[in-house]
């Protein structure tokens, strides 16, 4: 006969089996942990490794680091042909500031406009 002891009801081993379950994930977390140091640390020394046959070659051929090269493009004089390209948040900061140019610059007109019209009414019309 098969026995189901423990499949429904309880039978006093459920603070057991969560004490082993906990101990469980903890050996898999520090697993998991270890493994990933491990792999960081192998990518870590074949980057330094690739690193090393980088500068090998750059030595080699008398060629300028890349992170050198952008220092010295920052240094030279600003060309507008080779200017930095902006990006959307700042053309779209500056079309609302000149929208908004735009907008001062039609209000102040139809304001102008307003006070001469008031002027001309006032200096036609007269007060009795």
């Amino acid at each position: 006969m098969l026995s189901f002891a423990g499949a429904v009801g309880g039978d006093g081993d459920d603070s057991d089996d969560k004490e082993k379950e906990e101990e469980a994930e903890r050996e898999r977390q520090e697993a998991i942990r270890e493994a990933e140091e491990r792999r960081k640390e192998k990518h870590r020394k074949m980057e330094e490794e690739r690193e090393k046959m980088r500068q090998e070659i750059r030595d080699k051929y008398k060629i300028p680091k890349k992170e050198e090269m952008v220092e010295q493009q920052q240094q030279e004089p600003d060309n507008p042909l080779m200017r930095k390209k902006k990006t959307p948040e700042e053309l779209a900061a500056e079309a609302e500031l000149e929208d908004q140019d735009e907008f001062t610059k039609l209000k102040n007109t139809i304001e102008t406009q307003v006070n001469e019209l008031k002027s001309q009414i006032e200096s036609k019309c007269v007060m009795q």
